[in-house]
């Protein structure tokens, strides 16, 4: 696309959408209208192969997207300011929500004033579903491996396992050609980029050397939140056990209700789920351990959409790649419909909450804008509900 950003439009344009960041891996859909559609930085076979990298790596989904689409329009500092505009809001959200639950015992009260914002976020997601379900609607076997896809994480299948599956089903199943899309220069696997990723890596990897020196609880956190990050295959959600197993099983830092009502506070928040990290980091370590759990919770994924970005670019001259991709995406709409489902589940439907939902999805589909819609929605429901 002709249309390249500023970094300072870049951070604002994501720290915009961050601050309504709600549904999880369903952002992904608000992320492409707004790079794709509404600003055209990006063309629409770039950002499936996008979307395709950041299912296929772990880490939160919608994030990584984020990094993705700042990466292709303006390198690795296009990648960090994407990154850290839409992930900002939440980490200022979820820690001055984490002080407060920290000082009030009757702050659990708070939490039922936004009962009716997860309302909104079903509607998000169906929403989202809608608009990713309906480019696979022509194609049957795609249909067939969405399906497939959503069954299995039904059923506890590895989030790694269906998504090699979906691509090997795309392979064998779909039709589809290499791609034509020019390589960005930006993400060309260049001296100058690889030198970037080294020299931020270097950085990083002195940060937290520097930590254990500095203090063992943070230096433990620090190496806890990495971990998760670099097995979390499925987006944010799939980091829930393996964080509640590291935290609360094998460190015994916070006792289970403790930790389940962080998790409360992650889905009345924007931004990924994982965001419970810094909750975490806050209740073990105060605010310094909330900045060190955040950073870390994140920086693996970051790592990995920059660093293997350069290769899809050049896979995507491969037929049978790029019939993996569609593989991928379509299993990307059935973890969408199934995270739906569990959403959908767990709410006490009654007839206010089913027309809040309604409205709701119908000023979605009619294109008004999600920052406006959330707010709304939300002081609605601490009136009505």
């Amino acid at each position: 696309m002709d249309k390249t950003p500023s970094i300072k439009e870049l951070f604002l344009s994501f720290l915009k959408l961050g601050l309504t960041a709600f549904g999880g891996p369903a952002m992904v859909s608000y992320i492409r209208l707004m790079a794709v559609e509404e600003k055209q930085w990006l063309d629409n076979s770039s950002f499936r192969a996008g979307v395709a990298l950041c299912q296929s790596i772990p880490g939160a989904t919608a994030i990584q997207a984020a990094a993705y689409v700042g990466l292709r329009v303006h390198g690795i500092s296009g990648a960090l300011a994407a990154y850290s505009g839409f992930g900002l809001p939440a980490f200022i959200f979820m820690l001055l929500l984490s002080v407060l639950y920290g000082q009030f015992d009757r702050f659990p009260k708070f939490i039922s004033l936004f009962s009716g914002l997860q309302v909104i976020v079903v509607a998000i997601i169906f929403n989202a579903t809608y608009s990713f379900g309906r480019n696979i609607t022509n194609n049957y076997k795609k249909i067939l491996v969405a399906l497939l896809a959503a069954i299995s994480f039904w059923f506890g299948v590895s989030p790694f396992i269906v998504i090699v599956g979906a691509g090997i089903l795309g392979m064998a199943l779909l039709k589809g050609g290499a791609s034509n899309t020019e390589v960005n220069s930006e993400t060309r696997e260049t001296p100058w980029y690889a030198k970037q990723i080294i020299a931020l890596l270097a950085a990083f990897l002195i940060c937290f050397t520097g930590l254990y020196f500095l203090s063992a609880i943070l230096f433990n956190l620090a190496a806890v939140m990495l971990k998760i990050d670099i097995f979390a295959f499925g987006g944010g959600f799939a980091s829930l056990p393996l964080m509640l197993h590291e935290i609360v099983i094998n460190r015994g830092w916070l006792d289970s209700k403790t930790f389940m009502d962080g998790i409360a506070l992650g889905q009345i928040t924007p931004g990924p789920i994982i965001i419970t990290a810094t909750y975490v980091g806050y209740m073990v370590h105060g605010i310094p351990g909330a900045i060190v759990a955040t950073i870390a919770i994140f920086t693996p994924s970051f790592f990995m959409v920059i660093t293997v970005a350069p290769f899809f670019d050049r896979l995507k001259n491969s037929i049978y790649f790029m019939r993996a991709i569609d593989g991928i995406f379509a299993s990307f709409v059935g973890l969408l419909f199934y995270v739906c489902m569990k959403f959908t589940m767990v709410i006490p439907w009654d007839i206010l909450r089913i027309l809040l939902c309604f409205a709701a999805l119908t000023a979605l589909l009619r294109k008004v804008d999600i920052l406006y819609i959330v707010p709304i929605g939300a002081v609605i429901s601490m009136f009505v509900l």
